[in-house]
């Protein structure tokens, strides 16, 4: 087998899909000859189909034009686990544990993050007491069985399941983190008497310790695996129907793609599929145009989502939450995710007045249906498109790609209510709207580089999406960011970084030891234990790669003695053997630069995190024709535009598809595509670079 995992020249086409809140993208590019190179990249967008979300990936496939059977390598990532979670749309489950801790759920953590409402209530557990069982089972923090786990009472347990219509179940059994035997008992001995019943063990979800945290991983797993089985073989379904004879890649929350047998065995690994490739396609970027710190922002129809790319690196944690914000604690999620923010802010975000007469934007959206009023979809409420739409940002001629004429008297109706209620014009509450869904994001960002001791001056802002080109540049104007990138493909820039991942898989493993020379053969030994579960798994689905295929990234978790959390590092582990000098020298560094100290107390490592990726045939980033136009034959028309807080100008609006590399303009401007507009406020700048990417900044600096 060669060095990547190649296509069998079956067809013609390499194509990924990313099914969104309120838009599915297809991007898609014809490959030459099956060695991955290929032409010009195409995108399509359809409308998402709920909760059918296979219909909206199939009918975008039509609008290519493409046929699966055309199809020589799929990528597909979805927010069907994420928004069962959060909408609490999965199947009944229940959970069976270690006697004495059934009510681990219901106890959680105290760290409730509203310190001084004392009307606070923890968030309900996904499963219900009645349906939390225990089965006496003991193995201690060693790893050593003390009692072996009692099956007797399993029958008549499944039995009262099966009577109050449970689908799933979860099993998670104290420290099987490091020794799962008599969870894999408890779990084959429920298969034999209920083989129909979707059972997950936690040790095959984590190996993490935190009893809490790895019981809510497993049950929200759980609560999702019977969805996302349906829908995977659903959409494998529809594929080979249409004559694909391959297999897809699901697009996993830690940057990778991965198989569908992987995604069905553990699809919780899904649940922020769609921002992480995203954000590893702005990193790869930044690397193909010699910009390694970055600040990343995606604004959807539904979310916007940021992250921050430090030298090319992407941060990934395993202390993640659903629900989480500053009043609920939310449910963590042990399974590696890239480290992000997400705010129910987008382009279909509802604008809503509360009753002390105060103006929000979101976190309700209009979704794909009834989407934004002006779709003339039957939309009542005023979102931040129309607003958009009226303040003359988006181009009432070109709106939806020119397919769509923005219903006015739809528009007139939903923004009427508000007006009426704040006594406002039309165009001073759409000027309101875009101010709150900005100071919205701002503060998303600031989350991710402020908040962690990052100045954004340092970095570039990087936004796509279908809403980051309107937005960025007041965004970078509030952060005084120096430079912003809109690239090309933005509006479906996250379909096209599923194109430029590899096979990802990640293995964490709890094993607490001093940062000392006695401990390094136990370190090594650990992370051999890992590279071989990770040669195993790839075998056992299919792809057999050998030992020099499989590029792997070692990484610790690590804290002072004594302290309760962790900082994670690249650990310096190379020829079967550990660095441990210049892993204390980088753990000081981490430590010092999150939380501004370093202390001389004896170090620890808590967790060994190991990569193993598996390189995928990706695209190059095709350089740009030109003609050699100039930028005023690009124009398409003078329109007046709304650019609060820069007034009210008239503005010169470029068709972004004629612009050409080497090309520079400045605003008043509106650079307009088929599913993007880029507004460009007086006293900015925008070049356009080798490659068809928009470079904006400040041509002089603001007054102090």
């Amino acid at each position: 087998m060669s060095s990547t995992v190649t296509t069998s020249n079956r067809g013609r086409y390499r194509a990924a899909s990313d099914v969104g809140g309120t838009f599915t993208d297809l991007v898609y590019y014809r490959v030459d000859g099956g060695t991955g190179a290929g032409g010009a990249v195409h995108s399509v967008k359809t409308d998402t189909t709920p909760p059918d979300f296979e219909t909206g990936v199939m009918a975008s496939l039509e609008q290519a034009g493409i046929s699966p059977a055309d199809l020589d390598f799929f990528a597909h990532g979805s927010t069907l686990v994420i928004n069962a979670l959060t909408e609490k749309k999965g199947v009944k489950t229940a959970l069976i544990t270690t006697k004495g801790f059934r009510d681990v759920l219901e106890i959680a953590r105290g760290n409730r993050p509203d310190l001084f409402n004392f009307n606070f209530r923890k968030p309900a557990p996904f499963v219900d007491r009645y349906l939390r069982a225990e089965l006496d089972e003991r193995v201690n923090h060693k790893g050593e069985v003390q009692t072996a786990v009692c099956l007797e009472p399993l029958p008549a347990l499944l039995d009262f399941f099966k009577a109050e219509g449970v689908q799933a179940i979860a099993v998670c059994f104290l420290h099987s983190y490091i020794n799962p035997e008599n969870e894999m008992q408890a779990v084959a001995r429920i298969k034999t008497l209920w083989p129909d019943v979707s059972v997950l063990a936690s040790h095959d979800i984590s190996r993490e310790w935190r009893e809490y945290e790895r019981t809510s991983t497993t049950v929200l797993a759980a609560f999702v695996h019977p969805l996302a089985k349906k829908y995977i073989e659903s959409l494998e379904q529809h594929l080979l129907a249409g004559g694909f004879t391959g297999k897809p890649y699901m697009m996993q929350s830690n940057g990778g793609i991965a198989t569908t047998d992987a995604a069905r065995s553990n699809p919780i690994a899904m649940v922020e599929s769609g921002p992480a490739s995203g954000i590893f396609a702005a990193a790869s970027l930044g690397r193909d145009i010699g910009e390694e710190n970055l600040i990343v922002l995606d604004i959807g129809g539904t979310t916007a989502k940021c992250a921050l790319v430090e030298n090319g690196e992407i941060r990934i944690t395993t202390e993640y939450h659903i629900d989480r914000d500053r009043k609920n604690p939310g449910y963590p999620i042990q399974t590696p995710v890239t480290e992000l923010v997400e705010i129910g802010n987008g382009g279909g975000s509802i604008a809503w007045i509360d009753a002390g007469n105060r103006l929000h934007v979101g976190p309700q959206s209009a979704g794909a249906l009834p989407g934004p009023a002006a779709y003339g979809k039957g939309g009542a409420r005023v979102t931040t498109t129309d607003a958009n739409l009226v303040l003359g940002r988006i181009d009432p001629h070109g709106f939806v790609g020119g397919t769509v004429q923005p219903d006015w008297n739809a528009v007139k109706a939903a923004f009427k209510p508000l007006q009426d209620r704040l006594k406002l014009s039309r165009e001073e509450l759409a000027r309101g709207i875009v101010r709150i869904a900005n100071a919205n994001m701002t503060n998303a960002l600031r989350l991710v580089s402020t908040n962690k001791g990052y100045d954004p001056r340092d970095f570039t802002l990087v936004a796509f999406g279908g809403g980051g080109a309107l937005h960025v540049l007041a965004l970078a104007e509030e952060l005084q960011v120096r430079r912003v990138i809109v690239p090309v493909n933005s509006a479906v820039f996250s379909a096209w970084g599923m194109l430029l991942t590899d096979l990802r898989r990640d293995y964490l493993q709890t094993c607490p030891m001093a940062l000392e020379p006695g401990n390094a053969g136990s370190l090594a030994n650990a992370f051999h234990t890992l590279a071989d579960r990770a040669y195993k798994d790839y075998a056992a689905e299919g792809l057999s790669p050998d030992k020099h295929e499989v590029v792997f990234e070692h990484h610790a978790d690590m804290r002072y003695r004594g302290q309760e959390h962790t900082v994670k590092i690249l650990f310096p582990f190379a020829g079967g053997s550990a660095d441990l000098a210049l892993a204390a020298k980088r753990f000081h560094a981490a430590h010092e630069k999150l939380y501004t100290y370093r202390l001389g107390a004896e170090l620890q490592v808590v967790n060994l995190h190991l990569v193993a990726n598996v390189a995928v045939d990706k695209p190059g980033l095709p350089e740009k024709p030109q003609t050699g136009i100039t930028p005023e034959a690009a124009i398409l028309r003078v329109r007046t535009v709304d650019f609060d807080p820069h007034g009210i100008h008239e503005a010169a609006i470029y068709d972004g598809l004629r612009l050409e590399p080497g090309m520079t303009f400045d605003g008043p401007a509106v650079v307009q595509e088929a599913s993007v507009s880029m507004v460009v406020p007086p006293d900015y700048s925008v070049t356009v670079d080798s490659y068809g990417n928009y470079h904006a900044g400040r041509t002089c600096e603001p007054p102090a």
